[in-house]
């Protein structure tokens, strides 16, 4: 009996050890150390990637924001701001107060069919509006040069980037809404244009929040 007491105490102890010894090495030395490595080599990455402009974090790279109008009397989803690039579209899947720029609580694709009627109606009123709002001053849009992701959602719903493509639909617009030359927004477009990840994997992408800074900043010293 006093043996059998023994070697359960011992057991006991040792298991202790064990979680002792683990839960300080995998719950507070390695969560150090991979932190350390993580804001002494990839500091802005480590810290969500945010990008700052007039010396305040404006948002992250990583997640798209709305450019929007002010929510008027009776609408039910606010205008888009057509001064500035507009991102892809967004799906998000609930509303909150606290992220006001892009009021989701959670991500998601819509996870609806090529053949859903709903979709259809989406990207074919999201088609027409593309058109219309970037058909300016000489420069008409037509249905065929609207890129697929002018008028659809990402996987996540918080994409932050847009294609070239759709960048360049938006130039004409955003230069006179800003009482800017096509050329100088153009150029722009191009500056702010990233390639291929390793000049092969994925496709070239535009990141619209980092582009309407650089818009900002031109139309404040024109």
């Amino acid at each position: 009996m006093n043996n059998s007491v023994g070697n359960t105490a011992r057991l006991i102890w040792a298991g202790l050890r064990a979680l002792l010894v683990l839960t300080v090495v995998c719950g507070v030395i390695y969560p150090l150390a991979i932190t350390g490595v993580a804001q002494a080599l990839f500091h802005d990455k480590a810290n969500g990637s945010e990008i700052k402009a007039g010396g305040k974090v404006v948002g992250s790279e990583l997640i798209g924001q709305t450019y929007n109008l002010p929510l008027k009397k009776g609408e039910e989803t606010p205008a888009p701001d057509l001064k500035w690039f507009q991102p892809r579209p967004s799906n998000g899947l609930g509303v909150n107060s606290v992220n006001t720029q892009y009021k989701l609580i959670l991500s998601g694709a819509t996870n609806r069919s090529g053949d859903n009627p709903e979709l259809i109606k989406w990207v074919t009123d999201a088609k027409a509006a593309v058109v219309k709002d970037n058909s300016v001053g000489g420069y008409k849009v037509k249905p065929s040069d609207v890129p697929a992701d002018a008028v659809t959602s990402s996987g996540s719903g918080l994409d932050p980037q847009i294609s070239p493509e759709y960048a360049k639909l938006q130039v004409h617009r955003v230069a006179e809404k800003n009482n800017l030359s096509v050329a100088q927004v153009d150029k722009l477009v191009q500056d702010h244009t990233d390639g291929r990840t390793l000049g092969f994997i994925g496709e070239p992408g535009v990141n619209v929040l980092t582009l309407n800074i650089a818009l900002k900043e031109l139309a404040a010293k024109g």
